[in-house]
């Protein structure tokens, strides 16, 4: 059966740091286009960061470029997002997912889910 099971979320004030986890079952990772994607109340699901593959290629949203560190540990078939100098606007439910094919860092692209786990970043 295939599954993706994030873990990590949690509640944090502004400058603080966070690491998200996404562990696969049913599908290896590396042979996939992996991504993390939040969604905020009323607002839609936003692509955060990907990896495409075969080509390894790494995106970054403009408003996490040089905070947030997508990772893949082949060995665990796990992927991390590690989240620095966290703002309350990156306060969210964030999203792990795999792409059978690579095509943009956008949801509608990516074919499997995880349940979310929700970031809450306030003073």
């Amino acid at each position: 059966q295939l599954q993706l099971v994030e873990s990590g979320g949690g509640a944090v004030q502004p400058g603080g740091s966070l690491s998200l986890s996404c562990s696969a079952s049913g599908l290896t990772l590396e042979l996939y286009s992996i991504g993390w994607f939040r969604q905020a109340p009323g607002k839609e699901r936003e692509g955060v960061s990907c990896i495409s593959s075969p080509d390894g290629d790494t995106y970054y949203a403009d408003s996490v470029q040089g905070r947030f560190t997508i990772t893949r540990d082949t060995a665990k078939n796990t992927m991390y997002l590690q989240m620095n100098n966290l703002e309350p606007e990156d306060t969210a439910v964030y999203y792990c997912a795999a792409a059978n094919y690579w095509r943009q860092c956008l949801a509608v692209h990516f074919d499997h889910w995880g349940q979310g786990t929700q970031v809450a970043v306030s003073s």
